[in-house]
């Protein structure tokens, strides 16, 4: 068991939510229980996750995606009700690391993802720096190869843009929904920039630069921060924890 304010504080220093401008609120969203010894990590504080952590009887859930975000209108209704509702009525606390889980050089989504395919970051870019860039093993040179590793690590099909077929040389990547740092991955030096989404002028960028693009899942490329985030507060707090993925097509 931890005390709540013991899990604040560890958090706080290892991923430094004061350094970033974010979309929401990082740490403590939803206040449970003062002691804690079972938490339950996800990517999206979603009803389905919450009920899965009732479920799992923790007292905790870790996410990078949390309840509460820029332009909301503030109000408890609908889905938000449903959600706070649960969370309240079981004492669950809520913790959400959105851009600072991402930026981590060790335990953020980008570090770990690139961990996964044997991609070595030596540079960053884009807003706050959240892109990482490097170089691509022999094995993921060929516009395939990449694809059929990505393929296998999300475990759905890529959305590929070929670009002009030139080897593959320097990576660039950012999860989730950065398909808007594609041109400061171009800058960079980038031959192919990976992401989560893809939205309608990406496709005439890869074409008219000739670096590939490819869109390999928002849910499915941020999945392994918070796993190895939670895994890392459990080993030093003492705590019980578990990784529940809610599949997600997007």
């Amino acid at each position: 068991m931890a005390q709540r304010s013991d899990i604040t504080r560890t958090l706080t220093q290892w991923l430094e939510p004061g350094r970033f401008k974010d979309y929401g609120p990082n740490g403590l969203q939803v206040e449970g229980r003062a002691e804690i010894g079972r938490v339950v990590c996800g990517v999206t504080a979603s009803l389905a996750l919450i009920e899965a952590a009732i479920a799992a009887k923790a007292d905790m859930i870790l996410v990078h995606h949390g309840l509460f975000w820029r332009g909301q209108d503030g109000c408890v209704t609908g889905w938000m009700k449903a959600r706070l509702e649960r969370l309240l009525a079981h004492q669950i606390n809520l913790y959400a690391y959105h851009l600072p889980l991402d930026a981590h050089a060790e335990l953020g989504n980008n570090a770990q993802w690139g961990r996964r395919l044997g991609w070595q970051a030596d540079g960053r870019f884009g807003d706050q720096d959240l892109g990482f860039i490097g170089a691509l093993p022999e094995g993921q040179q060929q516009l395939d190869s990449l694809s059929a590793a990505l393929a296998g690590l999300m475990q759905r099909a890529p959305t590929v843009l070929p670009g002009d077929g030139r080897p593959l040389r320097r990576v660039a990547w950012c999860s989730g929904g950065a398909q808007g740092y594609f041109e400061a991955a171009i800058a960079a030096g980038a031959d192919v920039f990976v992401t989560g989404e893809i939205s309608e002028p990406q496709a005439h960028y890869a074409a008219e630069t000739g670096v590939a693009f490819i869109a390999a899942g928002h849910h499915a490329s941020e999945r392994y921060g918070v796993q190895a985030l939670g895994e890392r507060l459990a080993g030093e707090l003492g705590l019980n924890q578990q990784f529940i993925d809610i599949v997600n097509p997007a």
